[in-house]
């Protein structure tokens, strides 16, 4: 049974590594710079404050 699955797995990468060229995706352009001076207005839900709250616990 390990031989059947060996050949499965080496049939598999190569498979994988002839279809690779074809799955070449464009690269997404980034998303234009927003100047801090236009952020204002930021609200946090309450649930999500406590999340960040709780997490200086696991930090340093």
């Amino acid at each position: 049974m390990a031989n059947l699955v060996e050949l499965s797995l080496i049939e598999l990468r190569g498979d994988c590594a002839r279809m690779a060229p074809h799955w070449v995706v464009p690269a997404a352009p980034l998303p234009e710079p927003v100047h801090p001076s236009l952020i204002h207005g930021i609200t946090v839900p309450p649930a999500s404050a406590r999340l960040i709250d709780s997490m200086s616990e696991y930090g340093d």
